[in-house]
């Protein structure tokens, strides 16, 4: 399996929509593509305009697979991007915990 970045453009109005289809996509992609796809971790953008976009990291038996997946879950594949490396300087920031 190759890893891919997967760029999601204005994809969802909000969080709640955001959070729909990452459920969708992880049930889809463990029942119907077990073997060809692994979603590894998403980055939520803040887009122009107010809506939300990814970039989401994935490990895949190759851009098809990417782009059925997102078919069947009903979301964007805008641009499938194959990762020749990767270079970590520091583990992703942890989300600090929101204040009660």
């Amino acid at each position: 399996m190759k890893t891919y970045v997967i760029r999601r453009e204005k994809a969802w109005q909000d969080g709640d929509e955001l959070e729909a289809a990452a459920g969708r996509s992880k049930e889809v992609a463990e029942k119907e593509f077990p073997d060809a796809i692994s979603w590894i971790r998403s980055y939520v953008i803040a887009e122009p305009g107010g809506t939300l976009g990814t970039m989401c990291i994935y490990q895949a038996s190759g851009p098809e697979a990417v782009r059925d997946h997102a078919q069947r879950v009903g979301m964007p594949a805008d641009e499938i991007l194959e990762v020749a490396d990767t270079v970590v300087i520091r583990p992703d920031p942890q989300p600090e915990a929101a204040s009660a």
